[in-house]
């Protein structure tokens, strides 16, 4: 099976511009697709911007199959490269951050709510989810999806390694002074679930928050394939089954848990 080269996009967009927002996707899908990449993954919130007036969420949010992603779809479908995007998913009188996988053909594959609300703004601002594994199938690899702070609890992303997930998106809103997270703790979750993650960052100052970037694909063998700066920036990284297989053979964490010693946890 081939690998799969996947693009990063590590960019804040313009925030509350959902129209200028698609068009700078639709630029990086083309781009991502002619160097061949079969997976574009965008940042949290990417769809309208993160530091948004709390007044002006709902009025930003959408359905999941709302009419940017739609335009997603044929964004998609034109380029033939599938794409995660981070937006505000406006659902039953509430809003959830959301993530949604679009797969080559312009359909919608996956949609996941933020299970773990960062801070006081996003938990004035959204309710969360409670479906804490949404995965699909893309190119012959086991897609999962989580988003930003979710990725800093490990029995959120163990959950995932034992639900088969091999490659991990994470759309992410990293503020400094917390890059460790994307240095450090990502290869490391990667290393100890076995699987790849894709941990993509806004970049730049918003509203009150600094972004600090750093993006990144780590493989399980606690490698870091590719790493953006700190800047606007597409970079690629490929998840490799191969590699990916021979990793959780060699490696036994999985197979020597003892789950019967870890009920305490819960």
């Amino acid at each position: 099976m081939a690998p799969l080269r996947t693009a990063l996009l590590q960019s804040s967009g313009v925030l509350g511009d959902t129209a200028e927002n698609l068009k700078a996707l639709d630029e990086a899908a083309a781009r991502a697709a002619q160097s061949g990449a079969g997976l574009l993954v965008t940042s949290e919130m990417f769809l309208t911007g993160y530091a948004l007036d709390l007044q002006d969420i709902p009025g930003l949010a959408e359905p999941a199959d709302g009419a940017c992603a739609q335009a997603i779809g044929e964004i998609a479908r034109r380029h033939g490269i599938a794409v995660l995007y981070g937006y505000p998913e406006g659902a039953d009188g509430v809003v959830y951050n959301a993530a949604q996988l679009i797969g080559p053909d312009g359909a919608a594959l996956a949609n996941y709510r933020k299970t773990h609300l960062f801070g006081c703004f996003e938990q004035d601002a959204f309710t969360p989810g409670d479906t804490p594994v949404v995965q699909a199938d893309l190119n012959g690899l086991r897609i999962g999806i989580m988003i930003c702070y979710d990725v800093e609890f490990p029995e959120n992303v163990r959950a995932h390694a034992l639900a088969g997930t091999d490659l991990l998106l994470v759309p992410t809103a990293q503020m400094h002074p917390f890059q460790f997270v994307a240095e450090q703790l990502v290869p490391v979750r990667a290393f100890e679930n076995q699987m790849y993650i894709a941990y993509v960052n806004r970049t730049g100052p918003e509203g009150e928050f600094e972004f600090v970037g750093l993006s990144c694909l780590a493989s399980p063998d606690g490698v870091t394939r590719t790493r953006a700066g700190r800047g606007e920036e597409l970079v690629f990284g490929e998840a490799d089954p191969e590699l990916l297989s021979a990793s959780r053979e060699n490696n036994p964490y999985l197979r020597d848990r003892r789950p019967g010693l870890y009920a305490s946890l819960v």
